[in-house]
C-alpha cells in the first residue's frame, strides 16, 4: 500500500507541471475577445470611443482623392507662401498680382479671421447648412483650391503624415499624373473604331508626351515628399513609413476624346510604373455628360481591359440617390461597372440597393468578391444618405466585401478616425467586424504580392500590440 501511495504521489509530481503548462498556453484570440468586450462597454461614450478608434490600426485607405484630402487651411497657407490671391467673388485661390479689392493677397487673408473663415467655409463642408445643397457645395470646393493644388509633393507629405498619425499604413491616392493626356486627346481625331482611335493616339506620341512625363512628375513629387518629411534624417516623420500607391484619375465629365486619351495613357502607365496600380473614373457620376456617356465609357474600359488584362480597375459607381438622377440612371451603374467595366472594386456603391434586382446584384458582388469602398461622410454630405438609409449593414449581411475609406476628408472635414466613428455610431458595428473591414483594406488593395504580404504581417503585429493594451 505504501509503495502504491508513493508511486501515486510521484506521478502527481511529474504530471502536475505538464498540466500547468497546458493551462498556461495563451489563447491566441484572448486579446481580441477582451478588446471586443472593452469596445462594447465604451460604445456609448463618444469620447472614449473616439480615443479607441484613433489608436486602432486601420490598415489601408483605398479611396482617397489627394486634392480633396488636404484641408483648406493648408491651401491658404501655401497660397500665402507663393504670393497668390483670394478672389472675393468666388472665394477661390488665384494667381497674382492682387488688386486689394476683387483679389486679396492670401498673406493678408490668413491674418484676417473673418476672411479666413469665409474662405475655409467656401472650400469645404465646414459650417455647411444642412438645409442647402450639400452636393453642389462639396463638388464646387475643388474648383477653389487653385494653384496650390499643383504642389503634389507637399500634398503627398501632408496625406502621409496624417495617415501615420491615425495608424493607417497604406494609401492608394487618386490623382491626375499628368495633365497632358487631355490636350493630346483633343488633338487626335476620334472615331467609333476604338482600335484605330488608340493607334492614332499612340502615333501622336502618347508614350513620350504623356506616360514618360507622368512618371517624371511622380518622381519629383516623391522627392519633395521625402524632403518635406525629412525621411533621410535621424528623426523622420512617421509618414515616411506609410506605403503609397497611386490610382490615375480619368475625368468622366470631359469629352469622349479626352476621356479615351486618359484611359489609354493610364492603362499604359500602370504597366510601366509599379507605383501606379489602377485607374478610376472621377467627377460627379450624376453630371449630365457622365450620365450620357456612361455606356460609352464602359465600352472603352471593356476594350482596353482586353488589351491590358493585368491592370486592375476600380470605379466610382452608385454614388447616386433617389431623385438625384432620372430613374434610368439608377438601374445598372454598379452592375455594368463590374460586368462591362471589369471593376474589381466599387467606389461608394450607395445606390447598388436601388438598381434592378438589388439582392441579385449583392449576391454577384459577393460571389465575384468585388469590394465596396464605403465613404460614410461624403455619402451623408453629397447624397443625404446616412444612418439606416446607408446600405453598409446590407452589404455586410450579404457578405459583400467592404472597406471604410475617407474619399475627400479635407473637403468633408473628416479624418480616418471619424469615418470609423460614423460607421460604429450609425450602424453599431462590433470590434470583430471593424477588424474584418481593416483586413479587407489590405487584402483587396492593388499592392503587389510582396508588398501585400509585408502589409498583412505589419497589420497583424499592430493588432496584437493594440489588443495587449487598448485605450482606456
Amino acid at each position: 500500500m505504501r509503495t502504491s501511495a508513493l508511486f501515486c504521489c510521484a506521478a502527481a509530481l511529474v504530471l502536475s507541471p505538464l498540466v500547468g503548462a497546458q493551462s498556461a498556453v495563451p489563447d491566441p484570440r484572448a486579446g481580441e475577445v477582451s478588446t471586443a468586450r472593452h469596445f462594447e462597454a465604451l460604445k456609448g461614450d463618444p469620447i472614449r470611443l473616439r480615443a479607441f478608434l484613433r489608436e486602432m490600426p486601420k490598415g489601408g485607405d483605398l479611396h482617397n482623392h489627394l486634392t480633396g484630402a488636404i484641408y483648406a487651411e493648408r491651401y491658404l497657407q501655401w497660397a500665402a507662401e507663393d504670393g497668390q490671391c483670394l478672389a472675393m467673388a468666388t472665394m477661390s485661390i488665384v494667381v497674382g498680382p492682387c488688386d486689394g479689392k476683387a483679389t486679396i493677397a492670401a498673406s493678408a487673408v490668413v491674418q484676417n479671421l473673418v476672411l479666413f473663415d469665409q474662405a475655409v467655409d467656401a472650400m469645404s463642408m465646414r459650417h455647411w447648412d444642412v438645409s442647402r445643397n450639400g452636393h453642389d457645395q462639396f463638388f464646387a470646393a475643388f474648383g477653389k483650391f487653385g494653384p496650390p493644388s499643383d504642389r503634389t509633393g507637399d500634398m503627398l507629405a501632408e496625406a502621409a503624415s496624417n495617415a501615420a498619425a491615425e495608424r493607417v499604413s497604406y494609401l492608394e491616392l487618386m490623382l491626375t499624373p499628368y495633365a497632358g493626356a487631355t490636350a493630346l486627346g483633343r488633338s487626335v481625331a476620334s472615331g467609333p473604331d476604338l482600335a484605330q482611335w488608340r493607334a492614332r493616339l499612340q502615333a501622336a506620341g502618347l508614350t513620350e508626351r504623356v506616360v514618360k512625363p507622368a512618371r517624371a512628375s511622380l518622381d519629383a513629387a516623391e522627392a519633395r515628399l521625402h524632403e518635406s518629411l525629412r525621411c533621410a534624417s535621424d528623426k523622420p516623420d512617421p509618414g515616411c513609413q506609410v506605403t503609397i500607391r497611386y490610382i490615375a484619375q480619368v475625368g468622366r465629365a470631359r469629352t469622349p476624346q479626352e476621356v479615351f486619351a486618359q484611359m489609354v495613357a493610364w492603362f499604359e502607365l500602370v504597366e510601366a510604373d509599379s507605383r501606379v496600380v489602377s485607374l478610376n473614373l472621377v467627377q460627379p457620376e450624376d453630371d449630365p455628360v457622365s450620365v450620357r456617356d456612361f455606356s460609352l465609357h464602359m465600352s472603352m474600359l471593356d476594350y482596353l481591359h482586353r488589351l491590358h488584362p493585368g491592370v486592375p480597375i476600380t470605379l466610382h459607381a452608385g454614388e447616386l440617390a433617389d431623385g438625384l438622377v432620372p430613374p434610368s440612371a439608377l438601374r445598372s451603374h454598379v452592375r455594368d461597372s463590374i460586368r462591362i467595366g471589369h471593376a474589381r472594386r466599387i467606389g461608394h456603391g450607395t445606390a447598388a440597393v436601388l438598381e434592378d434586382d438589388p439582392f441579385g446584384l449583392l449576391r454577384e458582388l459577393s460571389e465575384r468578391q468585388v469590394l465596396v469602398e464605403v465613404a460614410m461622410s461624403s455619402a451623408a454630405q453629397i447624397l443625404g444618405v446616412s444612418g439606416a438609409r446607408h446600405p453598409l449593414k446590407t452589404f455586410l449581411a450579404a457578405n459583400v466585401p467592404v472597406a471604410l475609406v475617407t474619399d475627400d476628408m479635407g473637403v468633408s472635414r473628416s479624418t480616418h478616425t471619424l469615418e470609423f466613428m460614423r460607421a460604429v455610431t450609425d450602424h453599431g458595428l462590433d470590434y470583430p467586424t471593424l477588424k474584418r473591414l481593416v483586413r479587407n483594406s489590405i487584402e483587396y488593395s492593388f499592392a503587389d504580392a510582396t508588398t501585400k504580404t509585408r502589409l498583412r504581417a505589419d497589420l497583424e503585429r499592430a493588432f496584437a500590440e493594440f489588443e495587449r493594451r487598448p485605450p482606456a
